[in-house]
């Protein structure tokens, strides 16, 4: 049986994965492209395949049309919104994904990045090797109000990873109450108590931003924005204009509404801003896992049906 992997960065840390789909017997259709695959080469490469080991292209009805014996979709990584689920579940395709192996690197890197904003780590970096030797004074975590919206697996790793440093945590989360360990809020009263915003929230079911120009004015004067769940949670041109407006101290964005983010960009020349290209799970042992268990997912259902 032939299985399409799209992901462009496949067992490059382990080879597990691969000894995996070997043991299953599957032959192995690989990304030639070395990027995320336009929805046409995603149609070329799953034209004979029965199941993909699949990243973030755009996986449409078009696509799986193209691929009429396509039994399963198995997307390393926890996101869905890459994949038309009503198309797959109409094509009596399965979809599956990987909730647990992420959680602990996109954790970690929320907690560097809040370190690197509080800290101006990146930002005095670019300074002294333009040439200037500044000290710049920072600011600790410890005591900080840290805001997380979406209080899933991610989002409450997030909150234990911040009260061991010494913050305060609260959540927004309609579809989670709060308990004794941790503070629910509303998305406002969040927004205006909070002195870090973190996001780990899915995309709102009308493509609107989560925090649009009126949520960013909510936000406490000199605060911290992270957002290392999905692109497009934060209006950016918005948050553009609250940073240099000076109303957010500093800003960390794993993730944007286009990808790869365009140099040219009005994110790309402010200062206060660190930006990186989609590296949430990118830690080898997470990343492993992760395509371990997509093609562990991948299998049990080909099995299921040979």
């Amino acid at each position: 049986m032939k299985v399409a992997v799209t992901t462009s960065t496949f067992a490059e840390y382990g080879d597990e994965p691969l000894r995996l789909l070997r043991a299953g017997k599957a032959e192995i259709v690989r990304n030639p492209h070395g990027r995320t695959l336009t929805e046409a080469e995603a149609a070329d490469i799953l034209r004979d395949c029965a199941g993909v080991v699949a990243g973030t292209e755009s996986l449409t009805g078009g696509v799986m049309d193209a691929a009429p014996g396509l039994k399963v979709i198995s997307r390393c990584g926890s996101g869905l919104d890459n994949v038309d689920l009503q198309a797959a579940l109409a094509r009596g395709i399965q979809v599956r994904n990987t909730p647990l192996a992420p959680v602990a690197a996109v954790a970690e890197l929320t907690l560097a990045l809040a370190l690197d904003l509080s800290r101006n780590i990146t930002f005095m970096d670019r300074e002294v090797r333009s040439g200037i030797w500044k000290k710049r004074m920072g600011r600790l975590l410890a005591g900080k109000r840290t805001g997380i919206f979406g209080f899933g697996r991610i989002g409450r790793r997030v909150a234990a990873l911040f009260t061991l440093m010494g913050c305060e945590t609260a959540f927004y989360d309609p579809g989670v109450p709060g308990d004794e360990h941790s503070k629910r809020m509303e998305a406002d009263a969040l927004l205006a108590w909070a002195d870090i915003v973190t996001l780990h929230c899915p995309p709102q079911a009308d493509g609107r931003p989560v925090l649009d120009a009126a949520r960013l004015k909510l936000m406490k004067k000199g605060a911290l924005l992270i957002n290392a769940a999905r692109g497009g949670l934060a209006d950016e041109t918005a948050l553009a204009e609250a940073l240099k407006s000076g109303r957010l101290a500093g800003a960390a964005l794993d993730v944007f509404a286009r990808e790869p983010y365009p140099p040219s960009g009005p994110l790309a020349s402010l200062p206060g801003l660190i930006l990186t290209p989609h590296i949430g799970a990118y830690a080898a042992e997470s990343r492993t896992a992760m395509e371990v268990e997509s093609v562990r997912n991948l299998l049990s259902v080909l099995n299921e049906k040979s």
